[in-house]
């Protein structure tokens, strides 16, 4: 018994030191590549939104009281922008809690109108520095435009960073607000 608590705790740590470490992708700088696998049944990477204007890439995952509460959000923005060359995917890293097939039953509940895929190694958190979930990267040109914060509260938000920047970077200007201390749950990676 005392093994398994050691283990637990032990774990614990791994991935709290983990999501305090991680370094966030910089502003400006080339966005990772990722590969996961979508609810869908199909491979994604950044290579298959290479269509769109802009890219948000949101880290996200099913166990989070917050993740979840921002479901609805992520569809709606995902409704706003379906005709403007917009595209949302939303990447599930906790390979620690979950898995795919629980991706699959929480993607249909919900409907979600947007890619939700599972990248099982984790590599994608790594690379872009997410920490926790939801944790948002908006993608132009290849590069990184935002990273935060969806928007600036779970419950009643006034500032709508993330439609705010996409907004921007459609108009074809800089977005104001490019950094924003993300809120959530943290990743839970297995080390």
């Amino acid at each position: 018994m005392m093994f398994q608590r050691f283990t637990v705790a032990l774990a614990f740590t791994l991935v709290m030191v983990w999501s305090a470490n991680a370094e966030e992708v910089e502003i400006g700088a080339d966005a990772p590549n990722f590969t996961a696998v979508g609810t869908d049944g199909k491979n994604y990477s950044l290579e298959s939104f290479k269509d769109s204007d802009v890219v948000v890439v949101s880290f996200t995952c099913n166990d989070c009281p917050v993740a979840v509460a921002y479901e609805d959000r992520f569809i709606e923005f995902a409704e706003k922008y379906k005709d403007q060359s917009v595209s949302f995917v939303a990447i599930n890293c906790n390979n620690q809690t979950e898995d795919l097939e629980v991706m699959k039953k929480r993607a249909e509940e919900k409907g979600f109108n947007f890619v939700y895929a599972f990248d099982e190694s984790g590599q994608a958190a790594e690379a872009y520095g997410a920490r926790v979930t939801p944790h948002m990267f908006i993608i132009q040109d290849g590069k990184i435009q935002y990273r935060g914060a969806f928007d600036d509260d779970m419950k009643e938000p006034t500032q709508h960073y993330v439609s705010t920047a996409v907004d921007a970077l459609l108009e074809g200007k800089t977005p104001e607000t490019t950094s924003t201390k993300a809120f959530g749950c943290s990743i839970k990676l297995k080390r």
